[in-house]
């Protein structure tokens, strides 16, 4: 039998426990805004924004000095390295102004993908080497979680065997790093919209996926109370002719993480993954409607979802930083109270739908003549 060396201590379980806990508290989401250099600029280029390092802070300024009751929505926020260091306009460092309303600071601590030899185009991800130092330091700058993300695709041969074991390993190498110094790992195995797949293929590669992270998560002695997961929505791919409902997305998505996601994980915070806000926000309210068990807190991280309107309304201009404050906290109010909805219905018939399948019983509940569901925004 194999023992974890060196183990991590009660204290430092507790201290990884209670961090995670904070971060998916109820009602509360993560706002990645971690988006590297590169990143930022195709989103400036939408609004004709040179990316300069003033510019990328100037935005982000935005984002973290909204008032403090945003700290009532957001759980967490992932930085990119050069946003950890950067300040406010009234020079107070980011982590700061963050930790201020509450909410903890995360990093970013991946280096990007690297093609896997012996697939077809598929990509392992890099940044392992040093992470341990770099994950010490970070933890002394203010962090308290830390991300990195793997991506796998669909298609004909992928994702492959070796494609997810390698991914798998990479993220339980990870985890382990973090949680030996003191930083919460949210571990993204990310699943790209691209291709052609229907929603059973995506469930089917997502079940796969994520069998395996949590099976190299226990090789590696991961603490799961102490991690947080970063997934794909199961969704079909972008090309796909057949189109499916945030129902539908909801019952595939929330089957393959009761089949594969221990309960010991406190929660599941969702990535926006290409979807429009409203194809995310919908998905995710169905989620929370769904009347399966669900042992995780599921919630959102989400980037571009919540950002798009701000950078949209603020358009590189100083005199418009108002106005973008108030396009991020609508559209961050939005999407909250789209997952907190509670669903309310009544019944057609005078037949008890516990009586039914589970997807019998799903279908009723969310079809046009047995239920009218009221969601207040």
């Amino acid at each position: 039998m194999t023992h974890q060396f060196p183990a991590l201590s009660t204290e430092q379980k507790k201290e990884l426990a209670t961090i995670a806990q904070r971060i998916v508290a109820t009602g509360k989401g993560i706002l990645a805004a971690d988006e590297s250099t590169g990143s930022m600029a195709k989103h400036f280029q939408k609004i004709n924004v040179e990316n300069t390092e003033e510019n990328r802070r100037s935005f982000r300024d935005i984002l973290f000095s909204v008032d403090n009751s945003v700290s009532e929505y957001i759980g967490g926020v992932i930085l990119f390295h050069e946003t950890l260091y950067q300040k406010s306009a009234q020079g107070v460092p980011f982590p700061k102004v963050i930790k201020d309303k509450g909410i903890v600071v995360g990093i970013n601590v991946d280096k990007g993908t690297a093609g896997l030899g012996g697939t077809d185009g598929e990509t392992t991800t890099q940044g392992l080497d040093g992470l341990s130092e770099r994950c010490a330091q970070y933890k002394k700058d203010g962090c308290d979680f830390a991300k990195w993300r793997c991506v796998l695709k669909i298609s004909d041969s992928c994702p492959s065997a070796l494609a997810i074991a390698e991914n798998a390993n990479v993220l339980a190498r990870y985890a382990s790093i973090c949680q030996q110094n003191g930083l919460v790992p949210i571990v993204e195995p990310d699943i790209l919209l691209e291709g052609d797949h229907d929603l059973q293929r995506c469930q089917y590669a997502t079940e796969k996926v994520l069998a395996a992270v949590y099976k190299a998560l226990s090789d590696h002695h991961v603490y799961l109370e102490g991690t947080l997961l970063k997934p794909n929505m199961v969704t079909a791919g972008q090309s796909c002719t057949k189109k499916y409902t945030p129902q539908e997305v909801a019952m595939a998505t929330v089957t393959a993480f009761r089949r594969t996601v221990p309960a010991a994980v406190p929660g599941i915070c969702f990535l926006s993954g290409g979807q429009s806000e409203e194809e995310a926000s919908l998905n995710l309210n169905a989620m929370n409607q769904l009347p399966l068990h669900r042992p995780w807190k599921l919630s959102f991280s989400y980037g571009r979802a919540l950002q798009a309107s701000a950078l949209a309304a603020w358009k590189g201009q100083a005199a418009n930083k108002k106005a973008a404050q108030d396009a991020f906290v609508t559209q961050y109010v939005f999407i909250m109270n789209n997952m907190m909805t509670k669903i309310c219905f009544y019944y057609t018939s005078g037949v008890a739908p516990y009586s039914r399948s589970l997807d019998t019983m799903f279908l009723s509940l969310f079809s046009t003549a047995a239920c009218k569901a009221v969601c207040p925004l």
